[in-house]
C-alpha cells in the first residue's frame, strides 16, 4: 500500500471567541473558526476579496491555550489533518458531514497590541452568507 498524506497548514484570523469544553473524561477540547482571504483579480481587472472560513478543533494542552490566549481576531498558524464526521439529521433524516482540521501544532501570532487592532478589523463570521 502506497503512503498518503492529511496535512493541512493555514494562517488566519479567528472569527470569534473559541468555545473550550471539556469531554467527560475531563479533557479540553476546543473548536474555533478561522478566516483565510484571498485576494485576486477577476476577469474584468477588478480586485476581488475571497473569505474562506475553516472549523479547526484542537484537543488536550492546545485546547488550554487557545482557551487562555486566542479571541477573536487573533492570527495564528495551525498546522493539522482533515477529518469528517456524519451523523443523521433528527429533523430531515439526511445524512449531514462536517469536515473540520484538527490541530496538531498552533503558533500564536499576534501580540497584545496586534490583537486589539485586529478584533476592530477582523471579519465576522456572521458576515459571511451559508
Amino acid at each position: 500500500m502506497s503512503k498518503s498524506v492529511n496535512k493541512v497548514i493555514l494562517v488566519g484570523n479567528v472569527g470569534k471567541d473559541p468555545e473550550v469544553k471539556f469531554t467527560q473524561s475531563g479533557m479540553p477540547v476546543a473548536s474555533l473558526t478561522l478566516a483565510t482571504n484571498e485576494r485576486y483579480k477577476d476577469k474584468s481587472g477588478e480586485r476581488q476579496d475571497r473569505t474562506e472560513w475553516h472549523s479547526i478543533k484542537a484537543w488536550q494542552k492546545t485546547a488550554e491555550i487557545i482557551g487562555e490566549y486566542v479571541k477573536k481576531g487573533s492570527k495564528i498558524y495551525v498546522e493539522g489533518k482533515l477529518q469528517t464526521s456524519s451523523w443523521d439529521d433528527k429533523q430531515s433524516g439526511e445524512k449531514k458531514y462536517r469536515t473540520e482540521v484538527v490541530v496538531d501544532n498552533l503558533v500564536l501570532l499576534s501580540d497584545r497590541q496586534d490583537k486589539q487592532r485586529e478584533e476592530a478589523a477582523a471579519p465576522d463570521e456572521s458576515d459571511i452568507p451559508f
